[in-house]
């Protein structure tokens, strides 16, 4: 009974970490979009070369998450 604990706990404090991560990547304001404060506007100046979607932070979220999610699943089968 101690292994399904452990791994609920275990996957439980990775999709905390995980979705902490993720949420870190979505509020991050792009390095091709600049604010003008004089006109008071966003401005976007990308090359298609240098766009980059995802940062390192929403990437180890992500992978994070899901491990949380498939230890979530395997202390569920084994409890």
């Amino acid at each position: 009974m101690a292994l399904p604990a452990t791994l609920q706990l275990a996957g439980a404090a990775l999709g905390a970490i995980g979705a902490t991560l993720l949420f870190v990547e979505f509020f991050q304001l792009p390095s091709y979009v600049s604010y003008d404060r004089d006109f008071q506007s966003y401005s976007v100046q990308i090359s298609p070369d240098a766009a980059d979607e995802y940062t390192w932070f929403g990437r180890i979220g992500a992978l994070l998450l899901a491990l949380g999610f498939g230890l979530q699943l395997a202390a569920g089968f084994l409890g």
